[in-house]
């Protein structure tokens, strides 16, 4: 009798493991809503800057929220894009959260050496709702790519390297970039803070 509940209460509790992890699979697989007052921004549209940038190297904006498993999930594939392009392109993080932090915190905490930003006006001059996202901007400050990473939550499949395959074409001075509509449906979380 005593082995058939602990069977029983072993069974629920990996049941009940197996739905949490589904549920939160299932959850972030799904695209992230549109805000009702979202302005959509196009490829060619200038980008108007808080800040000072180098004009000789195009512009690779990370829309990143500490709190968001996503942006987590996706911060080591943005380091090895900053190591593979860091000669060539401009990096920076803009942080959209609702928590504090300072730019050392981010820094230690996610080992990054990139600009930190806080503005988060930024987001909506670049028409991005959620986190994590990639913009691309080209040396005019005109915005060359806003999307996703990869089709993949871990950023693992190859075939859709979006933010990569996007700066190479701008950096091989390639101006029309053919890509599925993954690269620009949102995944993620919503801005500024992780609900969906």
């Amino acid at each position: 009798m005593r082995k058939g509940i602990v069977i029983i209460c072993l069974t629920l509790l990996s049941a009940g493991i197996v739905a949490l992890f589904w549920h939160d699979e299932w959850k972030y697989s799904l695209p992230t809503p549109i805000p009702k007052n979202y302005r959509t921004v196009s490829p060619g549209e200038e980008i108007a800057l808080s800040f000072k940038t180098s004009g000789e190297k195009p512009l690779f904006l990370h829309f990143f929220n500490p709190d968001c498993p996503c942006s987590r999930f996706n911060i080591s594939h943005f380091k090895s894009l900053v190591r593979q392009y860091d000669q060539q392109v401009n990096f920076a993080i803009v942080v959209m959260s609702n928590k504090e932090y300072t730019v050392k915190e981010i820094q230690d905490k996610f080992e990054v050496t990139a600009p930190i930003l806080f503005d988060t006006a930024i987001a909506s001059s670049c028409g991005v709702y959620s986190t994590p996202q990639a913009v691309i901007i080209d040396v005019h400050h005109k915005l060359f790519y806003r999307g996703n990473y990869n089709r993949s939550r871990y950023c693992t499949d190859k075939k859709s390297e979006y933010a990569k395959m996007a700066l190479d074409s701008l950096l091989d001075d390639r101006q029309t970039i053919v890509f599925d509509p993954y690269a620009f449906k949102a995944y993620g979380c919503q801005l500024p803070n992780c609900t969906k």
